[in-house]
């Protein structure tokens, strides 16, 4: 990453910038540089939400791309800028394209753009549907963590949707130390059910898994819930289901509906981002009229500003921040430039001379 040097004395014209230079990171490069750091990512995550609570941080409200003929799939841009030791600003670019499953592919596939700060120049792009699962698990992980402290530590967890993202958030539960009795598994489509339960099995897990044919049945039975589907409305509709009061990791954001918040405690990651769209906690806020029903942010709970009670439903809804996608993709590229594996673009810009 280069930098602009300093301005001469008035009399001169400034030094000349070193030309920027521009890298691109591969998946497997991503891979290599994430995996067993689950730990500290999770660490990053909870430092840049604290960034942003803090208000260190620009994350403006994300802008989508739709299709009038495929209405299921959209294109997503999440800018965003991050102070502190992170120091960098870039663009997410993700798309979600549900067809794809049918044909074998992943649904999303992303790409992270990261600029210079100081100078405005992109110097990376980063394959980013890995980081872009990361950053989603750890920030699962950190909430799972922070929500059940003044409560009974879960023992059970369960799965209601079992694609990448429920797979990375059960590598990030299990690489920060929790441990489970029983494993639930839930999903509409049961070979994705059963492929998932194979995964977890192979995992090296010691908890018992099985896989529930009834939605009911997977919540009632667990007092950790993490919800990580494509639902587009909400399908989980009685209250009664959360009587004994878990914890809900509601990821995919509009699967509960109206009834089931009201009667729970409600965390975000940030109130405006999250009370957009038709979400679940939206639907509340227009049937309502007011917010009345959130019980504050990760970041005040982190901050000792709030508590989930122990004896109602705590429910965790992120919307999902452009800055945490910014701060994993500094920490990838910083990786690879440590090890000397930045992949540089030679002559990636051009015509750098003002008047030539």
């Amino acid at each position: 990453m280069t930098h602009l040097l300093s301005t001469a004395t008035p009399s001169r014209p400034p030094h000349p910038a070193s030309a920027p230079t521009f890298a691109v990171i591969s998946g497997t490069q991503v891979q290599q540089a994430l995996s067993g750091r689950e730990k500290q990512i999770v660490e990053l995550v909870e430092a840049t939400y604290r960034l942003h609570g803090a208000g260190d941080s620009v994350n403006p409200p994300s802008y989508f791309l739709r299709f009038p003929d495929r209405p299921s799939a959209r294109i997503i841009a999440l800018p965003a800028s991050v102070g502190g030791s992170v120091h960098v600003d870039g663009l997410k670019w993700i798309s979600s394209f549900p067809d794809n499953v049918r044909t074998g592919l992943p649904r999303a596939s992303a790409v992270l753009i990261l600029n210079d700060p100081d100078t405005g120049y992109p110097f990376a792009c980063l394959e980013s549907s890995i980081i872009s699962a990361t950053r989603t698990a750890a920030s699962a992980a950190l909430a799972a963590d922070w929500l059940s402290r003044n409560r009974p530590r879960p023992t059970r967890v369960g799965f209601f949707g079992t694609g990448l993202i429920a797979r990375y958030i059960h590598t990030f539960l299990a690489g920060t130390d929790w441990a489970f009795d029983t494993i639930g598994v839930h999903d509409v489509s049961p070979d994705s059910a059963d492929g998932f339960s194979g995964y977890l099995r192979k995992s090296g897990t010691t908890a018992e898994v099985t896989v529930h044919d009834s939605a009911e049945d997977l919540v009632r039975s667990s007092d950790l819930v993490v919800f990580a589907t494509v639902a587009g409305e909400p399908h989980v509709t009685d209250p009664a289901w959360f009587t004994h009061n878990p914890l809900v990791l509601h990821i995919s954001l509009r699967d509960l509906a109206p009834e089931i918040l009201l009667a729970s405690a409600n965390f975000v990651d940030d109130v405006e981002h999250c009370l957009k769209a038709d979400t679940s906690p939206h639907l509340v806020e227009q049937r309502t009229g007011n917010r009345d029903f959130l019980n504050g942010t990760l970041n005040d709970v982190m901050l000792g500003r709030a508590a989930p009670p122990p004896d109602r439903p705590v429910v965790f809804s992120p919307f999902g921040l452009g800055i945490l996608d910014l701060a994993v993709g500094k920490y990838v590229y910083d990786e690879a430039a440590g090890a000397g594996d930045l992949r540089l673009i030679d002559d990636f810009f051009h015509d750098l001379r003002r008047f030539g």
